[in-house]
């Protein structure tokens, strides 16, 4: 079974809650996001690591925009499910942009990286990455790869979302590319839920539209909407 979650910035006790420990080998956890724990190569980092990498089922995360990706592009490309992933280890691996797996017999749609909402904070202390916000050729090529499954999939996980879903969520907040790249994207496609980490919220904005932060939930399961 899938489950989703919101970004766990480095948080190890998301990955310890009750409800996790009856996953097995067949399961899968994807977060939306800002992993956080592939950022420092630090004592601490590694053995919690270790831990993930001990865990029965599989961890699985697209990036987001508070990623070291230097560290997460020193691992290896592999194919997995019937896209391309970095494979960080046995069972976690990193959801590339523009993929579309089969995962537990599911064709899911994956897009990370975004703008930072703290762009003008962080772009000098050296913990920013230009490679956070997608290329133009990366968009390409999740446009001909929906294009090559009719533009029909069960899910999409991303970081950012739609400019739509975005205003629905947060008012007044301001957008970007990216969520421009979605907004006609998803006018184009045909899905049952999409699942977005970046507002650090848990909300269904829609019937098929949720953002997840804390909250682990079930790919397939209903959830209601909520209101602020």
């Amino acid at each position: 079974m899938i489950y989703v979650t919101g970004d766990t910035h480095g948080d190890i006790e998301r990955f310890k809650r009750r409800e996790l420990k009856k996953l097995t080998n067949k399961d899968y956890l994807i977060v939306c996001g800002d992993f956080g724990f592939l950022w420092n190569e630090s004592e601490e980092e590694h053995e919690k690591l270790n831990f993930l990498k001990s865990l029965k089922y599989n961890v699985l995360f697209v990036d987001g925009t508070h990623e070291n990706f230097d560290i997460l592009e020193s691992y290896p490309e592999t194919e997995y499910m019937g896209g391309k992933a970095r494979k960080i280890a046995r069972n976690i691996y990193h959801l590339m942009r523009g993929e579309v797996y089969n995962i537990d017999g599911k064709f899911i749609f994956t897009f990370g990286g975004g703008v930072s909402s703290d762009l003008a904070q962080i772009m000098d202390t050296g913990t920013w990455f230009e490679r956070e916000l997608p290329t133009m050729e990366e968009m390409a090529y999740g446009v001909e790869k929906l294009k090559s499954v009719n533009c029909e999939v069960d899910y999409i996980i991303s970081h950012e979302t739609s400019a739509t879903y975005k205003h629905k969520i947060w008012r007044n907040c301001t957008t970007n590319p990216v969520n421009d790249f979605f907004e006609q994207l998803v006018s184009e496609v045909r899905y049952e839920k999409w699942f977005f980490g970046n507002l650090h919220v848990d909300f269904a904005v829609d019937s098929n539209a949720f953002a997840v932060f804390e909250e682990i939930v079930p790919i397939d399961g209903v959830r209601k909407s909520r209101q602020f």
